[in-house]
């Protein structure tokens, strides 16, 4: 029932996400292999962009939610991110060398981080308190059918084209360009995100209204990001046990069908549920997804791994957004997504890099046992915050 509660503006921003995801994905399923393999980049520089590329998205979130408060509007920027994401796209298709790679995941991952704080913050501008969790989810569950029919489609077009990556890349142009097309179209901004006075959100009278509670959980969440690597290393994981280069973007399709299935009842289930069970809960899913992965020897283990992984992601995601705006002011809600996301993006560039010099070094078993022990002290620092967690 709380699903047709839910207001039209989360459903029309849910498939704005959906089509840009699976846009990145059809590209960023393949973007691993396709630099080790066609433009000869080594993992550690393929673990050094995609932490560059994942930590700048979540660190320009902090200057587009704090934009967001001062102006009292989150939809232009919302729409200047989704179109900045768009307009990379044909980058990667006519990229020669690694450099133009770097420049239009770096491009692609501003546009994200522009869009990010602002659209969360509306989110929980249109959604009514008791339906917040469920809301989030709701977002995160669409979301995350892009991030799987995204690398379906270019596993699909990788048979069909004998594995030409840049067939696909094009392709993948269309439908970020109809995501901000909808987004333009579909979603009218809340009396209550308009019509509020401009505040300045970094003035110290301000900051000092973002409570110990949300300090708090902005560190849980970098902590979990630093036990949390790229999703690259996935893909690379999967290739390295000897499947196909085509079907190798199928790891991040099952992932993501999990993700997408779950995300949305772990939301409803944390309206009403212990938000410290839920977030322990989903480390020992990752614990036993980066043991699994360790451990992997072929198809079945990587399934197994990648299964874990997801219901991790669609228990943690959802739930740790909805504390952010549990803990924040309304009028500040951008400012507090903005810095939550600047510690997680310092931590996951952080836990990025480390995966790709232990991959380098001492081989892919390596850098998910050492996950694994990071998730483990995350786990144990999760279990220790009950002040602000046990809350339901």
């Amino acid at each position: 029932m709380s699903a047709r509660r839910i207001p039209a503006g989360i459903w029309v921003l849910g498939f704005v996400s959906m089509l840009m995801d699976i846009s990145s994905e059809m590209i960023h399923g393949l973007l691993p292999m396709f630099m080790m393999t066609t433009l000869g980049a080594s993992a550690l520089l393929v673990g050094l962009l995609e932490g560059l590329a994942e930590s700048t998205a979540l660190i320009v979130k902090v200057f587009s939610g704090v934009l967001s408060d001062a102006i009292g509007r989150r939809k232009p920027l919302a729409v200047f991110g989704y179109g900045l994401g768009a307009a990379t796209k044909p980058l990667f298709a006519i990229a020669t060398g690694p450099a133009l790679v770097f420049t239009a995941r770096l491009l692609d991952r501003v546009g994200k981080g522009v869009r990010g704080a602002p659209r969360d913050a509306l989110v929980a501008d249109l959604a009514p308190a008791e339906l917040r969790g469920a809301a989030f989810g709701l977002r995160q569950s669409l979301d995350t059918v892009g991030a799987f029919l995204g690398p379906f489609l270019a596993v699909a077009l990788m048979l069909l084209t004998a594995d030409d990556f840049r067939v696909v890349f094009w392709v993948a142009v269309i439908p970020a360009v109809l995501a901000v097309a909808l987004l333009v179209m579909g979603v009218r901004e809340p009396v209550t995100a308009t019509g509020v006075p401009r505040i300045n959100p970094l003035a110290r009278a301000n900051l000092q209204r973002l409570s110990p509670a949300l300090r708090q959980v902005v560190m849980l969440g970098a902590v979990v990001s630093l036990a949390r690597f790229s999703e690259a290393f996935l893909v690379l994981r999967a290739q390295s046990t000897g499947i196909a280069m085509a079907f190798v973007p199928l790891v991040m399709v099952g992932m993501n069908i999990v993700y997408a299935a779950c995300a949305y009842p772990f939301g409803k289930w944390s309206d009403r549920m212990s938000s410290r069970s839920l977030l322990a809960g989903s480390l020992v899913f990752l614990i036993v997804a980066d043991v699994v992965l360790a451990l992997a020897r072929g198809p079945l283990w990587i399934a197994g791994g990648v299964l874990f992984w997801g219901l991790h992601m669609a228990m943690s995601q959802g739930l740790l957004a909805r504390m952010v705006a549990d803990h924040a002011p309304a009028d500040l809600r951008g400012t507090a997504f903005g810095v939550f996301n600047l510690a997680c993006g310092i931590a996951l560039l952080l836990a990025s890099v480390l995966a790709g010099f232990l991959w380098e070094a001492y081989g892919p078993a390596a850098t998910f046992w050492i996950g694994a022990a990071l998730a483990t002290l995350a786990l144990a620092l999760t279990l220790r915050r009950e002040a602000v967690i046990s809350v339901a």
